[in-house]
């Protein structure tokens, strides 16, 4: 336990930054999550806007420094690299 007034102050706004960083990166997984669900199904018209929603979410995290500007970069790329090779090859066998 902190014994000085400043050390319970950081503990104070530690706590706070937890929650809220918590609360973004909490978004951030399930709007990725939502448009991975998309994609397996083939729903494409839901795939897209699931993934602009996971971009918003993704570069909302990044602002705040939740995650690093980098890190953001690899998850959107890797999700849409994700659903174009999904719609191509959906598209080829169809």
């Amino acid at each position: 336990m902190p014994n000085t007034a400043s050390a319970k102050k950081r503990l104070r706004q530690n706590e706070k930054r937890r929650l809220r960083n918590r609360w973004y990166k909490g978004q951030m997984r399930s709007f990725i999550k939502r448009a991975r669900q998309a994609i397996e199904a083939g729903d494409w018209e839901t795939a897209e806007e699931m993934i602009r929603r996971a971009y918003k979410a993704i570069d909302k995290a990044a602002s705040k420094g939740v995650i690093h500007k980098n890190s953001a970069a690899r998850r959107k790329a890797r999700l849409m690299a994700l659903f174009n090779r999904a719609r191509a090859q959906a598209q080829s066998t169809s």
